[in-house]
């Protein structure tokens, strides 16, 4: 196997659609080596997204846009995105949240980078929300989604 890998090499993109969310995606690490860092490339289309607003408590991402031009919602802010703007989303609170979308014409294609811990929390801002994980991706010996506004006792239907 290669250390590496040109981009333009890569064609086994899977898509997903649900609504406003929608991505063609390709995985890079396990094709190069990678262990401790999760590499991938994703494509969207004009008024799509990937995924929910939220942030991870765990794991930290980067993304590095190829193509394309759309919008980052960080926090509580928004900021116009282009070619070669990296974008850092550290882990953290609701503070850093954030969410890509393709507000442009054309494409949007971007590279992601990202920590791989086998444990995360995830907060969804918008929907008020938290997943818990626990395995590698693609092998979760334990996810749970749940909504956070029904907080319970510790001792909460213990016997």
């Amino acid at each position: 196997m290669k250390p590496f890998l040109n981009l333009d090499e890569i064609n086994d993109f899977e898509a997903h659609e649900k609504g406003p969310f929608a991505e063609r995606y390709a995985g890079i690490s396990d094709k190069i080596g990678a262990k401790k860092l999760g590499y991938s490339i994703t494509i969207l289309q004009p008024n799509k997204r990937v995924c929910p607003f939220h942030n991870h408590r765990i794991n930290e991402e980067m993304f590095l846009v190829l193509e394309g031009s759309g919008t980052l919602r960080f926090g509580e802010k928004e900021y116009p995105l282009k070619k070669h703007d990296i974008i850092a989303c550290p882990p953290g609170g609701r503070d850093v949240a954030h969410q890509i979308i393709n507000t442009g014409d054309s494409e949007l294609k971007y590279l992601c980078l990202s920590t791989n811990e086998p444990y995360d929390i995830c907060e969804y801002p918008d929907s008020n929300k938290v997943m818990s994980v626990v395995g590698d991706a693609g092998n979760r010996e334990f996810k749970h989604i749940s909504k956070t506004d029904r907080e319970v006792d510790y001792y909460d239907g213990e016997l």
